[in-house]
Parts: C-alpha cells; structure tokens; sequence
C-alpha cells in the first residue's frame, strides 16, 4: 500500500481530505492495479467549496481585480501548465489508459486555450442603445453570473477544464470543479498549479466523488448560477432534474455517434488514415469518434480493405510506451457494454471485419482489439449507440442524398466527417447534416478560437471561441436620466 499515491481535494485555498476521511480507489487500466485513492466528497465538503467560491466571487481579491489582471493570472496559469504537461501527461495516462505521446501533447496544447482566454479577459464589452425616449442615455454592460459548477468526465479531462473555467474565470466568475470519479489524478494535480498562477483563495475549487452525493449537491446547490456538464445522457438528466433548485443556467455536451462519409473522389489514403484517428485514437474514448463509416459503394471494397489492414496491425500494449499505438479503455463498465453491444451486432447480422475481442496476453488490464464492423442495415441497435471504445460500424451508400439521410438518422448530432474533392458537394453536405461540428477532409481538429457543441441528444450550448466568453455573463441595462427637469408628477398624463 504504500506505493499508492493519496490525493486531496483543493477547496478555499487548501488541500483537505473528505470531511468524513472516506476514500475510494483509482484503479490503472494498464494492469488492473490500485495505483491511486481519492477523497469521496460529502455534501458538507460540496457545500463548504461553493460557499468558498461564492465568498471570493462576492467580497474577496478576485472580486476587485481588473480583467486584464484576471488575465494576467490566465496566462501564468498556461506558462505553467505547459512546463509541466510531461507530469500531468504521465499521471493521466496511467489514470486513464490513454497514450503518453496523446497526452503529453494535449497537456502543452491546452496551455493555449488558458492563453487565449487570458487575450480574451479584458475584450468583453457593452453597448450604447438609440432608444427611442428623450433625454436618456441607455447602455449595457457585461456582468459575470456568479459560481459555475463544471463537472467533467475523465477522458479528456485537461482539455474541457480549459474550456470550462478559461472563459468563466476570464469573465469574473468562480468555480467549482467535480472532477471524473474514475480518474481524478491528472485534474487534482492541476490544480496545484492555481494557487502558483496567482488565483486567490476559493476562486478555484476541485471536489472528487460520485454523481451521488457529489454531483448531485454540486449542481443543486443554491449558491451555483451556471452548470457547465460534459457526459452522458442519463447524467445529464439528473444534472437538468437538479438544476430546478437554484434555477441555473444549464450547458450541456453529451457525446454522440458522428457519422464518417467517404465519397467515391475521395483521397482514400487521407481517408482511411483519418477514419482510424477518428476512431482508434483514444482508444476510441471520444465525444467525436467517427464511428459510423459511411462508404460509397463504388469504393467501400478498396477501402474496407485498407483500413482493415492497417486496423490489423495496430501495435497494442502499454500506453507509457512509445511504441504504443492504442492503449486500454478506462474502465470494466466500458468493456462489458462493447462486449455485450458486439456481440448483439453479430446476432442482428453484423459481420466483424477484425477485432471483436480482447488480445491475447494482456493480462488484467482492459484492452479491446480495434474493431470493424459491416452492418447490412442502419436499424442495427449499435449504429446508434455510443460504445465509447474501438469499434467501427461500416455501411455503404449510392447517393448524396442517401448518405445525409443515413447520418441524420440518430438521436446525436456532436460532429460529422465528410471526404470528397467536390467542394460544392462538401458544402451541400456540411450543410444538410445535423452536427454541432463538421469536418472536411480532416478530423479531430481542435482550437481555441473555434466553438464545438452538440443538438439533438448531443447537448446544447457551446465551448471554446471567443462567444463562450458571454456565455458565462449576463447583460445588465442602465438608463440615465440626463434631463435637469424634475420627472413629471406619475399622475398627470400629458
């Protein structure tokens, strides 16, 4: 035991343990193995993080900072992140089974998004209004709401922390992090860097525990004005149920099933490369995996032949190796439902193309081979159900119009994948299909400048890009009397 690491929660400045002491483990992926044990927040531990970060939002230091000092503390934050993303990188590779190489680099990555927000802290602006009465000067002015409770899953943790409190802490407002309870580490040792990027006291708390009674205090509790959730649908209906309390603005980004569409002029080679980056980058553990393969059948068999091959040779192991390609999924829930969902595949008439079991010699850990699978019919339950893992479902199509109907054939809508040279065709396309983001000729491209967010039963509201930034405040409406006049008596009409 005592090669397993003990974290602490950061709520008001401090490292605390649960209120109560109770931990749970964190389980490495990798081999099966408790590596680390987190706090199991109570109510009161909730309680005591949100009345922290609505003191410092109400009456402390942070509460008097100019933007551009806001900023100033954003930007050290991203010198800070970036010199220690090989640390942050390493520990949520063992959390979470994701490769080193991935996220070493999303780790330095992320440090842009905190340096954009920081450009962005001192731009939001009001307006001077015409309006249509003598005499008065009316404007508006840009008001941050309060504490914003942001609850993120552990898959791409680093990255939707960024775009979670960058911009809320960019526009004056304080946060309440929960982090996943399935791989807190990485999140929990970002948060050391707060304290050294200058935010003062409560401005940024970190809470570990499950959806029950973690969650549910968090994004219930009164003092909370905006709940910003990545996650699933089931959650998010507890968070929405939730949220009737304090009546808080909600966002939500739920996942999705994102179609891949690959045109008979497509670039095969950029195609097939870019659909297993879609798909088995991350093992498959994205919101955006491209994991509906649509082919035009005058080049599916060329294709399917390609990306079986190269799906075949997929080096799987260890993910602090770098000779990794693909490492486990994060959690045992994961595996059992990708087995239980393959294997109804199969039954409903799909054929595995590869993959379609764990690899052999891997121990405890929890690997799964990447998996292609060719569905003769879209009515398949697992075209439309998000697996979260390495498996790709495969169908063919005739014509454009087909296609879009086939990819908007789905409770989701978070992203879409369209290759062709037709640029015409590509715009049609991009435009009919119903996705929060769509990608041509490239996948899996993120910025800080561009919005990404979901419709349908992907969520709604958006992060990232400068709009997100008056997503997290609220106008305010200020009329000036600028007459000398005393104001007419109320009761005589003229």
């Amino acid at each position: 035991m005592s090669d397993i690491r003990s974290y602490k929660m950061l709520i008001d400045g401090d490292w605390v343990a649960a209120s109560d002491g109770a931990m749970f483990d964190s389980v490495n992926p990798t081999n099966g193995k408790v590596w680390s044990r987190v706090p199991e927040a109570t109510e009161a531990d909730v309680d005591r993080a949100v009345t922290a970060a609505h003191r410092a939002f109400s009456i402390g230091p942070w509460a008097k900072m100019t933007p551009t000092e806001r900023g100033k503390c954003l930007r050290r934050l991203a010198e800070l992140l970036a010199d220690k993303s090989e640390e942050l990188g390493r520990t949520e590779s063992i959390d979470t089974g994701k490769m080193l190489k991935e996220t070493r680099w999303q780790a330095k990555y992320i440090a842009e998004f905190f340096q954009f927000y920081a450009g962005c802290a001192d731009k939001i602006s009001g307006s001077t209004l015409p309006i249509d009465k003598p005499d008065m000067f009316v404007f508006t002015k840009r008001e941050p709401l309060g504490v914003v409770a942001a609850v993120v899953p552990w898959n791409s943790q680093l990255f939707l922390v960024a775009v979670k409190i960058g911009p809320a802490l960019a526009a004056g407002n304080t946060v309440v992090l929960k982090a996943s309870e399935h791989a807190s580490g990485a999140m929990l040792e970002f948060g050391e860097l707060i304290e050294a990027a200058g935010f003062p006291p409560g401005v940024v708390n970190i809470v570990t525990g499950h959806g029950d009674p973690c969650g549910r205090a968090l994004t219930a509790h009164p003092k909370v004005a905006r709940i910003s959730f990545t996650g699933g649908p089931n959650a998010a209906r507890h968070v929405l149920e939730n949220s009737k309390r304090n009546f808080a603005e909600v966002s939500l980004e739920l996942g999705g099933k994102s179609p891949f569409i690959v045109f008979d002029d497509a670039n095969i080679e950029s195609a097939v490369n870019a659909s297993i980056a879609g798909i088995f980058g991350a093992t498959g553990q994205s919101c955006v995996a491209g994991s509906r393969l649509y082919l035009h059948e005058d080049i599916a068999d060329e294709f399917l032949e390609r990306i079986t091959k190269q799906t075949k040779a997929i080096v799987i192991g260890d993910p602090l190796d770098d000779e990794t390609q693909m490492g486990p999924l994060c959690t045992q829930g994961q595996l059992d439902h990708i087995q239980t969902e393959v294997a109804h595949a199969q039954s409903e008439g799909g054929t595995i193309l590869t993959g379609g079991k764990q690899p052999e010699n891997t121990g405890n850990g929890l690997f799964y081979e990447p998996t292609i699978i060719d569905c003769p019919r879209q009515d398949l339950r697992i075209v439309d159900t998000e697996l979260f893992g390495p498996v790709l479902c495969v169908q063919r199509f005739k014509t454009e119009e087909e296609v879009i109907a086939l990819a908007n054939d789905t409770e989701h809508g978070l992203a879409a994948g369209i290759f062709t040279q037709n640029s015409a065709r590509s715009l049609r396309v991009a435009d009919a299909v119903r996705a929060g983001i769509v990608w041509v000729n490239t996948y899996r491209v993120v910025s800080p400048i561009a919005e990404f967010g979901g419709v349908k039963g992907s969520g709604y509201g958006r992060e990232s890009g400068f709009q997100a930034m008056y997503d997290y405040t609220r106008p305010k409406t200020i009329w000036m009397n600028t007459s000398d006049e005393p104001m007419a008596n109320p009761f005589v009409m003229r």
